[in-house]
Parts: structure tokens; C-alpha cells; sequence
């Protein structure tokens, strides 16, 4: 016992080290663009005279924080849950700190690869690729006919309602003020949430959906791991957006839209559109092509900017570079919504809320099983309530598992409807 106390202590120390490290390493703040960029490339639109933007970026010098994580990483045991957990972590950060050293450069697309993967990979199962998945949910979503919405769905509020709706669901959620709902004028995204604060664009318009998928991508798992990482006795970093967390992060985000109802098939176009444009410049599409591509789509001016723009940041608009961070939603979804349905025939529903506790990824989540179990790692103090609800939960996944046991090709040319 002293032993295994012994390497607790250790590895909390060295988690502790860790995240002193990785202090100032913000990936995607440090790669966005200033609200400048946008509004000059924006009026050159308006006049009918697209330029490549100009985007600027600091250089950063991270070699310090590098060394102490690769110190971290030696002094972390591979053989236990806690030392394999802070070496895949470190591996993680010094990666990115090496993305942020060359900002503006070809090499940023390596590094982002590195971390996030790309749009042609297979899905979890050897299944299709990313970008085959994507352009299901686009064809899918552009066969439907708008007029089916319901008249409430065009329906858009100003971010001040907004501001003022979320910031009462989330008190009466917390019982308190733990997160603070602000308007930011600067912002090139819609929406951005951190552990303790959600910023909306000043000047953007919210449908009912949108407001759903703030409360329950944002706020109800990005924030909330955060919060609940953060309370960790032993792993503080469990409480930071480390990049190898990204994918499960985001896939768990996008399936609580979709468990809560939240998701439409526009936000699922939305998330496609993304990954099919990392696919383009990839393969050599500019920004300017890849602008056009969004328009082509139907999103505004002001959308397809934020959009190209995700895929671009940190990257030469010229083409045949990107930031692949959009590639991980659809795969993440896919990876969290099979990991649910494996639970639930394993009878293993708890690690579905331990995930939780903090920003892990299932991999982390399965090795940590112990750790809860003995208290080493403490549970999540909040969870959303579709979480807590295990019988509805369990419910739609036990569906989910039967419901993939049927061939749609077998039935998709009978003149019988499905009888079972």
C-alpha cells in the first residue's frame, strides 16, 4: 500500500509539473485571426474583389516549457495508469508547442495531423472515411426540404436574449453563478466556451437550435469536464484542453446534441461542410476556393468567413495546407457513440460517467477504472441530466444496438414497410 501511495504521489506531482508547463500553450487562441482580417476581406467581397487575407502571426518560443514536458514524460512510469496517462499527455502538449512555433508555415499541417489526424482516415471499425461521412450528411441534408421546418426554427434571437436565457439556465442548473455568459464584439466564431465562461459574437442571430447546442455541447461537456477536472485531488490537467483529448472531447459534445435532440441536420451539414473543406485544401484548394465553397453551400458571407477560416488558421492560405482540428468531430462522434453502446452490453454505464470527470480520453477513462473504484480519482461532481438519467439513457442506446442489426439495403426495394 505505501507503494502504490508512493507512485500516487508521484505521479500527482509530476501532473502538477506538467500543467505549470503547459501554461500558455492555447492552441486554438494563439492560432485564430483578429477580427481586422475579417472585416477587410469581407468589404473586398462586398465590392466584388476577393483577396487573399493577410494574416500575421507572433513568434512564440516554447523551448523551456518542451524541456520540462519531456522531463515529465521520462520520470512518468509507463506501467501504471497514471504515468502512461502523463506521458501521452506530454506528447501531446510538446507537440503542440512545436505547431506553434512555426505558425504561418507548411509545417504547421504536419504538426496539426499529428494531433488531430485527417479527413481521409477510416472511421472507428474500419468503417468509411471521415470525409465519406461527411458528404452522407450533406447529400442527406440538402435532399430535405426546408419548407418541412417548423415555423419556430426560423426563428432567431439576438445574442443579448440569448446571453440572458443561457445565463438563467445555467444558474438555475449550478444553483449558483459558476459560469458567466459574456458578449464579445471580436469574435470571428459564433460562440466559445471555456471552463467558467461562454462567449457569444455580439452581433450574430440564434435559432432554438443553436441555444440547445450551446447549453449542451458547451456548457453541459466542455465546461463541465473542465469544472469537474479541475476539482481532481491527483490530476489537475484533467481540467485543461489538452489536444489528445480534442477528439473524444468534441465526439462527446456532439452526441449529447444528438442523445438531447439538440442536433439538426443543418449542424450536422454544418460539422460536414467543415471536413469536406479540410479535405479541399488539403488537396490544394485557397482560401479564397474554399470561401466560395461555404457560399456555394448557402452559409452568408460572415459564416463562410468563420468557416474557411477554422480551416486555415495557423496555416499559408495559398492551399495544400490546413488545420485538420475539424476532422475529429464526426470521428469522435462515431468513437463516443460506439464506446456508449459497448458499456451498456458490458454493463459498464459508470465509465460513461466518469468520463465525466474530467477531459479524458476513452482510452484514459478504461485505465482509470481502478482509480475511481479506490477514490484515487474522484467522480464528476456535475453531470448533464440526460447523463444522469440511466434508464432513458439506457433506453436509446439498447435501441441503438438492436436497430444496427438491420440491413437497410435488405428492405430499401421491398413494397412492404418493415414489420417486426
Amino acid at each position: 500500500m505505501p507503494e502504490a501511495l508512493n507512485a500516487i504521489d508521484h505521479h500527482a506531482a509530476l501532473d502538477a509539473r506538467m500543467v505549470a508547463a503547459a501554461r500558455g500553450i492555447h492552441l486554438l487562441s494563439l492560432t485564430s485571426w483578429p477580427a481586422r482580417v475579417e472585416d477587410t476581406f469581407l468589404a473586398a467581397h462586398a465590392r466584388g474583389a476577393l483577396v487573399l487575407p493577410q494574416v500575421e502571426y507572433p513568434k512564440h518560443d516554447f523551448s523551456e516549457s518542451r524541456a520540462e514536458l519531456q522531463a515529465v514524460y521520462q520520470a512518468a512510469d509507463p506501467d501504471h495508469p497514471l504515468g502512461q496517462y502523463i506521458r501521452e499527455s506530454a506528447t501531446s502538449w510538446m507537440s503542440a508547442t512545436h505547431l506553434l512555433e512555426c505558425l504561418g508555415t507548411p509545417d504547421v499541417t504536419r504538426h496539426s495531423i499529428d494531433l488531430f489526424g485527417r479527413p481521409d482516415q477510416p472511421l472507428p471499425g474500419d468503417g468509411p472515411t471521415t470525409v465519406d461521412a461527411a458528404r452522407h450528411f450533406i447529400s442527406i441534408a440538402d435532399e430535405l426540404d426546408r419548407e418541412l421546418l417548423a415555423p419556430s426554427e426560423h426563428i432567431t434571437v439576438s445574442a443579448t436574449a440569448l446571453q440572458l436565457q443561457l445565463q438563467r439556465e445555467l444558474d438555475n442548473f449550478f444553483g449558483e453563478r459558476v459560469i458567466d455568459v459574456e458578449l464579445d464584439p471580436d469574435m470571428i466564431a459564433k460562440a466559445a466556451a471555456g471552463a467558467t465562461r461562454i462567449r457569444l459574437r455580439s452581433n450574430a442571430a440564434f435559432s432554438d437550435y443553436d441555444r440547445e447546442q450551446l447549453l449542451q455541447h458547451e456548457a453541459f461537456v466542455h465546461s463541465l469536464t473542465a469544472i469537474n477536472g479541475r476539482a481532481q485531488p491527483v490530476l489537475g490537467s484533467l481540467g485543461l484542453a489538452s489536444p489528445r483529448s480534442t477528439e473524444t472531447q468534441e465526439g462527446l459534445a456532439t452526441f449529447a446534441e444528438q442523445i438531447t435532440g439538440a442536433i439538426d441536420i443543418s449542424r450536422m451539414k454544418r460539422i460536414s461542410l467543415r471536413i469536406e473543406a479540410v479535405g479541399m485544401a488539403l488537396e490544394g484548394a485557397d482560401f479564397i476556393q474554399v470561401f466560395q465553397y461555404f457560399l456555394a453551400a448557402g452559409q452568408t458571407a460572415e459564416e463562410s468567413f468563420a468557416s474557411a477560416q477554422r480551416v486555415f488558421r495557423g496555416c499559408p492560405v495559398t492551399g495544400g495546407y490546413a488545420f485538420t482540428k475539424d476532422s475529429v468531430y464526426l470521428r469522435g462522434l462515431v468513437s463516443v457513440h460506439t464506446f456508449f453502446r459497448w458499456a451498456l452490453r458490458e454493463q459498464k454505464l459508470q465509465l460513461c460517467r466518469w468520463l465525466f470527470a474530467g477531459k479524458m480520453t476513452l482510452d484514459d477513462v478504461q485505465r482509470f477504472e481502478p482509480l475511481f473504484i479506490d477514490g484515487t480519482l474522484e467522480p464528476a461532481r456535475w453531470m448533464p441530466h440526460w447523463l444522469t438519467r440511466a434508464n432513458g439513457l439506457a433506453g436509446t442506446l439498447a435501441f441503438s444496438l438492436f436497430a444496427n442489426r438491420i440491413r437497410l439495403d435488405a428492405i430499401a426495394g421491398g413494397d412492404e414497410p418493415l414489420s417486426l
